[in-house]
């Protein structure tokens, strides 16, 4: 188990018990700040929970995770919740897989993909396609974007399974993760990628970055291709603003 600096004040009675969950993969390499499994990427409280073989490999396939890791991951969304967690993120964007039984195991929001933003871009970007950005587009496959409410048919996919910095650090087993991570080499090629997402689609109206890993090359995306693009940390964001929302209803006079 990882947890922040900030979780130490979820000990403490009354709204500074509060924090935001976070489910991780088990996994070994460096996590840069805004990475979804970095504690500083979030401007909220969050509590880190290390799901032990919920390894890269185990989780990034088609047919996502096997039914025992499902049970597994529902058995530490529990955990974090009877914590004081008020809302759960995933480090994992292929856990689009688990998110119906995640969101029933526990009764706080839980968003276990940043791929559900992207039907509420395509509705902010007035009805224009998203485009997504994953760890692997061989394996984001039709069942994955349906969870996601994405129609496969009208949502471009580019994936980074063929590029050696980030394939060779972060689609291997734990055990050869332990390496330096090139972020030179990855932002060149998040960059190249969204690229090809336009240029495929000119129409395109915001990428949506599946893979936790690469919020940290966002803004050079932005930049790059002149869209919005939305990550796990947007999802986080959401989620926080909605259980803050609640607080203050609660608390006004009946």
């Amino acid at each position: 188990m990882t947890v922040d600096p900030s979780a130490a004040a979820a000990s403490k009675p009354g709204k500074a018990a509060r924090f935001l969950g976070v489910l991780c993969l088990d996994t070994a390499f460096p996590r840069l700040p805004g990475d979804g499994g970095n504690p500083a990427s979030y401007p909220m409280p969050v509590r880190l929970r290390t799901v032990a073989g919920c390894e890269v490999t185990r989780i990034v396939r088609a047919e996502g995770p096997d039914p025992a890791l499902i049970r597994t991951l529902c058995a530490a969304a529990r955990d974090l919740v009877a914590e004081g967690a008020v809302g759960l993120v995933t480090t994992c964007g292929f856990l689009i897989h688990a998110q119906r039984a995640l969101a029933a195991a526990v009764p706080v929001p839980v968003m276990a993909s940043a791929l559900m933003l992207g039907p509420a871009m395509r509705a902010a970007r007035g009805g224009r396609p998203v485009g997504v950005l994953t760890a692997d587009a061989a394996m984001l496959g039709v069942s994955a974007l349906h969870a996601a409410g994405l129609d496969p048919a009208d949502t471009p996919v580019e994936g980074l399974q063929d590029v050696p910095a980030f394939r060779d650090l972060i689609l291997v087993d734990k055990a050869l993760q332990d390496r330096p991570i090139d972020r030179d080499a990855i932002e060149t090629a998040v960059v190249a990628r969204g690229r090809l997402l336009v240029a495929r689609r000119p129409d395109l109206g915001a990428i949506v970055l599946e893979c936790a890993n690469l919020p940290p090359y966002a803004e050079a995306l932005r930049h790059a291709t002149g869209r919005p693009v939305v990550g796990i940390g947007d999802a986080a964001a959401l989620i926080w603003s909605t259980t803050i929302v609640t607080d203050a209803e609660a608390a006004r006079p009946r």
